[in-house]
């Protein structure tokens, strides 16, 4: 073998190892994803299937082989029988067997012979009973003077014609028998002939039927060799292939929330980026109003916004999910004493938290972003102002902390926002907690609203629910 054809030969085995590879993996595949129930189902199919190809392409049948059979009794027929390498032509008449035999030149078969051909139409006389000795002598008459008269013995066999010149391989023998004799061998070679055909026939027929059987048997393995792989490539490789796609769908989920996560957060920082301008400029404005008019409140101001600011711009730079409800609150009431300054007997701040509930873990952010709702829609243009309420409590191993204000109430001043803050609150709660987190916003008696935040009560530091 050249190296051309080595290199080529490698070459086709390496691309039909990978096609293979390919298709069983396919393959594979495929059967880990069907449930149990299925594919014992689609066993039960290819079952089903495979006995109708059976039934179709193996069943027996009798015209499979044909053979072409000789009625016993047509007395005259011409006959031709194939022997060794030529053929015999054997013709019985009224006055005798008249039998030619054809040869090949290699052949040396003594069959081929005038006196081999003569000694078989003997042979094939014999199986008559009596046949030879009706040809030796005729029968005796009866003494009954009821039958009729007997008829002269025929005579005695001629003796053998002298063989008419034939060309060579050919040989002829002709032998004269009486009228009944002749009937006698002629019935005696058309039931061996027949005898010939039928074993013949069942013969191939026992042979056909082996083969169907053969090949039923090894379809039926085939087919249930398939199913059995099937069978250990799904119960081996099938916790692989679910664990492998669990981890897909696991990882893809966690890719998307992470997602979700980051365009929330993102979503709340452009908010507090609104935000903080907004309410710095209006504080530093009112701190340079006040150090005109009244600078002791001038100075107040500046002590809480510099308060603020230290609580709330280390969690402005940090990235963090959760942090505790005491830094919250925290946060909301330096922000609120901020507006009370500004807003003076016009707001009323009324915080409940006991010092229990501090240290349990809560969204951040959430909790100002509901302070400022409260401020800017239902309590800043009411004329009187109002009370704004702070309130935390364990329910149901649920913390509950709600932000209520006696203001305007829904719709009573036009915003100008965005409408995005409540809806980042609910989308940050619902990837934190999924469906155990909600926000509720709910009219609040006589007037104004109440906002709840609810989430799971945990503790921060042990991560244990209480």
């Amino acid at each position: 073998m050249t190296p051309e054809s080595l290199d080529s030969l490698k070459k086709n085995a390496s691309t039909a190892t990978v096609y293979l590879s390919q298709t069983f993996d396919k393959i594979a595949g495929w059967v880990t994803q069907l449930s149990w129930w299925k594919f014992f189902l689609f066993a039960i199919l290819v079952m089903i299937g495979a006995s109708i190809l059976q039934e179709t392409l193996f069943s027996s049948n009798e015209n499979v082989v044909i053979i072409d059979r000789v009625s016993r009794h047509d007395s005259k027929a011409n006959k031709a029988a194939k022997a060794g390498k030529g053929n015999a032509d054997i013709r019985i008449d009224g006055s005798g067997v008249h039998i030619k035999a054809y040869t090949y030149d290699d052949s040396n078969d003594a069959a081929s012979t005038p006196a081999s051909a003569a000694a078989a139409a003997s042979a094939a006389s014999d199986e008559d009973g009596n046949a030879g000795s009706k040809v030796a002598q005729p029968a005796a008459p009866l003494a009954s003077d009821s039958m009729p008269e007997p008829k002269e013995p025929p005579a005695p066999p001629a003796a053998p014609a002298a063989p008419a010149p034939a060309t060579p391989n050919a040989a002829s023998l002709d032998l004269k028998l009486p009228p009944d004799a002749a009937q006698d061998v002629n019935q005696a070679i058309n039931d061996a002939v027949a005898a010939i055909h039928e074993a013949a026939a069942e013969k191939a027929e026992q042979q056909v039927a082996r083969y169907q059987k053969k090949s039923s048997e090894w379809f039926v393995n085939f087919v249930l060799l398939l199913l059995i792989g099937l069978f250990g490539t799904k119960a081996l490789m099938g916790g692989k292939k679910r664990a492998e796609a669990r981890a897909q769908a696991a990882n893809a989920a966690a890719e998307h929330a992470n997602l979700q996560r980051e365009v929330s957060e993102a979503k709340m920082q452009m908010i507090q980026a609104q935000v903080e301008p907004h309410f710095l400029f209006n504080t530093l404005a009112s701190v340079d109003y006040l150090i005109e008019t009244d600078p002791p409140r001038a100075s107040a101001m500046q002590k809480r916004l510099i308060q603020y600011l230290r609580a709330v711009l280390p969690q402005m730079r940090e990235t963090a999910t959760v942090t505790t409800l005491g830094r919250e609150v925290d946060i909301v009431r330096a922000y609120l004493d901020l507006l009370k300054m500004r807003m003076e007997e016009r707001l009323v701040v009324d915080i409940q938290v006991s010092d229990g509930l501090r240290s349990a873990a809560f969204p951040p952010m959430m909790l100002q972003s509901l302070a400022e709702n409260a401020i800017k829609h239902g309590l800043e243009s009411k004329t009187d102002g109002g009370t704004l309420r702070i309130k935390a409590e364990v329910a149901d191993n649920k913390l509950r902390v709600s932000v209520t204000d006696d203001g305007l109430g829904f719709g009573a001043v036009t915003s100008n926002g965005t409408g995005l803050g409540l809806q980042s609150i609910r989308d940050r709660l619902k990837l934190l907690h999924g469906n155990a987190a909600q926000l509720e916003i709910a009219p609040n008696t006589p007037s104004g609203v109440c906002s709840t935040i609810e989430v799971p009560y945990q503790v921060v530091g042990n991560g244990k629910k209480a």
